[in-house]
């Protein structure tokens, strides 16, 4: 008996002994994995401040960008205040767009319209607006919905070439409506989706669709296409979507030699590049050349957008699908 109690005494021992090593063992893995936590945080750890915002500062950058100067305006927002305030209208009362409690339409249509002009992210312009990221961002996609709803209002209505058209480039081209091209604008997309938006020109971009009437104003925009999508392609698909682009009988666009010639559109003879010509020389190449003075008015639109616009003009920080 003496035995046996022994024997039970050594396994409780060891029991004891082994356990006390397991948790020994647990409370060194736990220190050092709070010692490679700290080092860690250490390491990525930045100098963050309290974000300090001042309504006075606010309320007077505002009012010196929409009340004060039409100079300052134009260099903000890319438009005078006269049509900054009638795009305020426009999307208050078609874009169902609301003052909230803390920012009026005005503010959220001027971070909108600057994020627009100058491509920055909610991080460059919040000093600027005195607002938090989230809310710049969120007024961002709320401005932007709103807007898309003003396409009826935007888009100029087509209006062919009169026959007795003054003005010298279009009176050749009777019943015309204007010109139209394609053009790339660089997005951001996921890895997975690159090769489909990879351009002949080997950029990542959308291929957007544009139409414009002889005064550069835009009749018809589609955009989203891949930039490997060929312009034919892309234009088959707006004649096919039931609010797409309509060509009324008669009537047709300009377009240059990567189209089709056919009903409602015009291009140009191929092989016949624009120069300048003699009495002598032939007819197709005065067609081609007053076809290509005529038709660059979309080229001439697009650049002056992109002019305009940062966000078109450069690689865009925010996801194609935003």
């Amino acid at each position: 008996m003496a035995r046996l109690s022994a024997k039970r005494d050594i396994l409780v021992l060891c029991q004891q002994m082994r356990r006390r090593r397991i948790k020994i063992f647990m409370a060194l893995h736990v220190l050092v994995l709070y010692w490679l936590f700290m080092i860690r945080k250490r390491q990525l750890r930045l100098l963050r401040e309290p974000c300090r915002y001042d309504p006075e500062s606010r309320s007077k950058n505002l009012n010196d960008i929409i009340y004060e100067s039409d100079i300052l305006c134009i260099q903000q927002l890319r438009m005078d205040r006269r049509c900054f305030w009638t795009l305020c209208s426009l999307i208050a009362e078609i874009g169902g767009l609301r003052d909230t409690r803390n920012v009026k339409v005005e503010e959220m249509v001027a971070m909108f319209l600057h994020v627009l002009a100058y491509d920055e992210k909610s991080r460059s312009i919040r000093t600027d607006y005195q607002r938090s990221q989230e809310t710049i961002s969120r007024h961002f996609n709320n401005v932007l919905r709103a807007v898309l709803k003003l396409w009826r209002v935007l888009l100029k209505r087509p209006q062919p070439i009169m026959e007795n058209e003054p003005e010298e480039r279009w009176k050749w081209f009777k019943n015309c409506l204007g010109a139209l091209d394609g053009t790339y604008i660089k997005v951001r997309v996921p890895a997975t989706d690159k090769p489909r938006y990879r351009s002949r020109k080997n950029e990542i971009t959308t291929n957007v669709l544009g139409a414009c009437a002889p005064d550069m104003q835009f009749t018809y925009v589609l955009a989203g296409w891949e930039g490997s999508a060929a312009d034919a392609r892309v234009l088959r698909d707006a004649l096919q979507r039931p609010n797409g682009l309509n060509v009324p009988r008669d009537c047709y666009y300009l377009v240059d030699a990567g189209y089709k010639n056919c009903d409602g559109f015009l291009a140009p003879y191929r092989a016949l590049p624009p120069k300048r010509i003699t009495h002598q020389q032939k007819k197709e190449e005065l067609f081609n050349m007053r076809h290509s003075s005529a038709r660059n008015v979309i080229e001439r639109t697009f650049g002056l957008l992109k002019l305009r616009w940062g966000i078109i003009r450069n690689g865009s920080y925010y996801p194609i699908d935003i």
